[in-house]
């Protein structure tokens, strides 16, 4: 299991204020990406390798462009 008790939890800029349906991600450890659901930030958190994470992100923007 991995420690993300030194996680810094970010949610995007694009949630809006409400705190309604979004993810929250920690970038800043130096093995694993963080993802959780800000709606429930003590419960379960998915963990990827940066490397996945970062391709994740680069496929969905390029979706959005497309």
């Amino acid at each position: 299991m991995t420690d993300l008790a030194r996680a810094r939890w970010r949610t995007s800029t694009r949630s809006g204020g409400s705190g309604g349906n979004c993810v929250e991600v920690a970038d800043n450890l130096p093995d694993v990406v963080g993802v959780r659901d800000s709606k429930d930030p003590t419960g379960p958190a998915l963990t990827f390798a940066p490397a996945t994470w970062a391709a994740f992100v680069t496929d969905l923007k390029e979706q959005r462009q497309g």
